[in-house]
């Protein structure tokens, strides 16, 4: 087994991993130093902000300062990207001035955005990254699609349209609606993500009506799985903070679980992200340390 195994969390910046004071030291305070402390701690982050809202270069070039040389950012998806409603100040001043008008509706979806504009966006998120790829520090853009994009025709059709529109990039694929990988559609599923060359996003998430399940499958060089917590109770709730909705701490033996699942994915992969997203205050740090001491006693890491 060969694999770079990398844990991480989703984002390094929450409010409520900062306001708890339970990871960043007393004076780490800045942007800057918070970057620096966390990649000192994990080889490996998840870039959450980019999907509320456009990278710029600039940022990304900071990043690659502030990181050492064999960190990783692995970045999602802008939300417009992945067919979730995007409130219009999410865009760019200038593109927003081409958008026809929309009467009181509150946000916009890819489909309402003019041609000329999505090829704006499109160039612009690529142009984003390049620090960061220049620098050896880009691991996958995540597509993160929505409970409502389903295994259908024009959904496969625009995830290739994110393929063609960054060819340069490695492409990860993360589906909500658990139809995706049930027995009737699951081979076809993973056929098409490794024909094209994208790597399938495993979940671990509650398991509830149109969950998807844990299933831990590699389609490309580089596998992912995504730790959301277990909070059933607010998975699907409505009008919920991200903190709120994957408020979880994991135990020893829920982590365990996937113990030997991570060893098959890197006997298969040359690269696996482990990423916790179950960010409220620090229980996505701790879920990645007690993962990491798991993995080394299994001698899947390296101590």
């Amino acid at each position: 087994m060969t694999a770079r195994i990398l844990i991480g969390t989703c984002s390094w910046a929450d409010k409520t991993l900062v306001d708890c004071g339970r990871f960043y030291p007393v004076g780490v305070t800045s942007a800057e130093d918070r970057l620096r402390f966390y990649a000192g701690q994990f080889p490996i982050v998840e870039v959450d902000s980019t999907y509320y809202g456009m990278p710029s270069e600039r940022n990304t070039a900071l990043w690659v300062e502030r990181t050492t040389d064999d960190f990783t950012f692995d970045v999602k998806a802008f939300r417009l990207f992945t067919q979730h409603p995007t409130p219009p100040t999410a865009l760019p001043r200038d593109i927003r001035g081409e958008l026809p008008p929309r009467g009181d509706k509150p946000n916009l979806y890819y489909r309402d955005v003019p041609p000329d504009a999505r090829e704006a966006l499109w160039e612009r998120f690529a142009s984003a990254l390049l620090p960061l790829d220049s620098a050896g520090k880009l691991g996958a853009v995540v597509f993160q699609f929505p409970l409502w994009f389903l295994p259908r025709a024009e959904s496969r059709e625009h995830v290739l349209e994110a393929r063609r529109r960054l060819p340069q990039y490695r492409l990860a694929v993360e589906f909500r609606n658990g139809l995706w990988v049930d027995e009737s559609h699951r081979d076809a599923t993973f056929a098409f993500l490794r024909d094209h060359g994208l790597s399938y996003v495993a979940v671990d998430e509650p398991q509830v009506k149109n969950s998807v399940p844990p299933v831990a499958e590699v389609t490309s060089d580089v596998a992912l799985v995504r730790f959301h917590g277990r909070n059933a109770a607010n998975w699907t709730k409505r009008g919920l903070t991200a903190a709120e909705r994957f408020d979880y701490l994991y135990s020893e033996e829920e982590l365990s679980e996937w113990t030997p699942r991570v060893r098959d994915m890197a006997e298969r992969a040359a690269e696996v992200h482990l990423l916790m997203n179950n960010c409220n205050e620090d229980k996505a740090v701790r879920g990645a340390q007690q993962l990491r001491i798991l993995l080394e006693k299994e001698r899947l890491l390296g101590t």
